[in-house]
């Protein structure tokens, strides 16, 4: 058979659409020509594929002229993973292997010059794809990249070491256990989280952290330098529930497009991204050419910390305003466009002003800024910006007295205030079916509902406190996760008078 057709896909965000690898053999001057808009590392597979297929044994039709056409033809394709399937396009278009046998399955592997299997990239977003697609073939894949892609139920994926392997599970004689079925990377023990117990002092930023994990909330914490803003901030994971099956998929799927690629230790955890304050808007919504994931898609389903959020670039944190509202991002290019998850928890501190001691209260620190440098230093934030953030605290200053005292630390330990979270967010998802900062203003005003003393009291503080509609509608969902954890079915106002103190704003401004 001069021709023969493959089965395979290419990557387009966390899409992975499907890629028909034509092979034609035909006479001529010998000639190896691939076409489909293939990019330079799709391009190198020729002299990979002809070396792989003669150091494992196989004749190479170097007398023909060999035309490969990966279509469709306006689908950009980048790196190896179209080596598999081209050397067995090119087998069963020579008569080396049976086409009939390969059309129940799909291929994508990188190959060595030696005809071994190397992993690729983005192996469970090509399953997710398929299951989403309810493909009905087998995905063979390499043995690392097929127990990847095995995390997403109800496919047949297998895995192969070697193009030996593959040829064996396709040939005349079908060996049965050449490709043997994939099992899931197995997961490893939770990774153990600091307690919040060893932040001393600060009360009111441990309520403000619970507040937090239990409703998904971003908070923006304000304070000196030392006084505990990043402790808090690593202790949060702690408090937050186990992933749900379709959280822990998207999150591998996307860990897995990232360069470092999917680890089997982080499975079932939540991510946890903390970019230093150089990265640029593309590291933190993603970018480059094919489009990749950032920093807050990495962290979907997790915690993305800013620390030192005024030494960001204004334009790198303005380019979180829509991820925040819609929980995705949408890379637009010339020539393509993708669409990446980014439902993230926001964590960021900062200090009050360039020096940090602004209002700090005690007879040592002094402030040393003028109020210009601290209007400037705060205006790095845009009002925006700080609109979409659920809580905003202050942290001060520990006295150390309260540092010195001996003690192993104060207030409860995370495990017993990760139950509370857990049990406040099981009322909100069997109430709305999301926790509470993803309310729609359809679920406020049915969930968030204000008797008449409330609604007084909520009207003449967002009155004199200015606030735009927006604050409005965050400071309620925050109210609502307060009394959720408290068990309550209406809001009260004391809840409103909490959330009110949650979010105070800047010191100063």
């Amino acid at each position: 058979m001069a021709l023969a057709v493959i089965t395979s896909r290419a990557l387009d965000g966390l899409d992975a659409p499907q890629v028909q690898v034509e092979v034609h053999l035909a006479n001529g001057l010998p000639s190896f020509t691939l076409v489909g808009l293939a990019d330079i590392e799709v391009r190198e597979s020729r002299e990979r594929v002809r070396a792989a297929l003669a150091n494992s044994g196989f004749a190479f039709p170097s007398n023909k002229r060999i035309t490969v056409s990966l279509a469709p033809a306006d689908l950009p394709k980048e790196s190896g993973r179209f080596d598999l399937p081209i050397a067995l396009g090119i087998l069963a278009a020579d008569g080396q292997l049976d086409a009939g046998r390969l059309a129940a399955h799909e291929f994508a592997g990188e190959l060595s010059l030696a005809g071994e299997l190397r992993p690729v990239r983005g192996a469970l977003a090509l399953a997710l794809s398929m299951r989403r697609q309810q493909v009905q073939r087998t995905l063979v894949l390499p043995s690392a990249s097929a127990r990847e892609a095995a995390l997403a139920d109800g496919l047949d994926v297998r895995e192969a070491n070697h193009l030996l392997d593959v040829v064996r599970a396709m040939g005349d004689s079908p060996d049965a256990t050449a490709l043997v079925r994939a099992e899931p990377l197995p997961g490893t023990a939770p990774a153990a989280v600091p307690d919040l117990r060893d932040v001393k002092g600060q009360a009111a930023a441990k309520r403000a952290l619970e507040i937090a994990a239990a409703g998904a909330h971003s908070l923006l914490m304000v304070g000196p330098p030392g006084s505990g803003k990043s402790m808090l901030a690593q202790r949060l994971p702690g408090l937050l529930p186990p992933m749900t099956d379709e959280e822990a998929l998207a999150s591998a799927a996307l860990t897995g497009l990232s360069p470092p690629g999917f680890d089997t230790a982080c499975w079932r955890q939540r991510p946890v991204r903390s970019p230093h304050h150089t990265a640029s808007a593309v590291a933190l919504v993603g970018g480059g050419s094919p489009p990749r994931p950032g920093e807050i898609s990495l962290a979907h389903g997790g915690v993305l910390f800013l620390d030192e959020l005024p030494e960001f670039a204004r334009s790198a944190l303005d380019s979180l305003r829509e991820p925040l509202e819609s929980g995705r991002i949408t890379i637009s290019r010339a020539a393509r466009q993708a669409l990446f998850p980014a439902r993230f928890q926001l964590v960021a501190a900062m200090n009050p002003c360039p020096c940090g001691w602004l209002g700090a209260g005690d007879s040592v620190h002094h402030c040393r800024c003028t109020p210009d440098q601290v209007a400037r230093y705060q205006g790095r934030i845009s009002g925006p910006l700080l609109d979409r953030i659920d809580l905003q605290v202050e942290v001060g200053a520990v006295r150390p007295a309260a540092m010195l005292d001996g003690t192993a630390g104060d207030g409860e330990a995370s495990p017993a205030i990760a139950r509370r979270v857990a049990a406040a967010r099981a009322r909100q998802l069997a109430r709305q079916s999301c926790v509470n900062a993803d309310l729609t203003p359809p679920g406020i005003d049915a969930f968030c509902a204000l008797d008449a003393a409330a609604r007084q009291f909520t009207e003449q503080a967002a009155v004199r406190l200015r606030w735009s509609g927006r604050s409005l509608h965050r400071m309620l969902k925050v109210a609502r996760t307060i009394a959720d954890l408290e068990g309550s079915a209406a809001l009260a106002v004391s809840h409103l008078a909490e959330a009110m103190q949650l979010r105070r704003g800047l010191p100063g401004a």
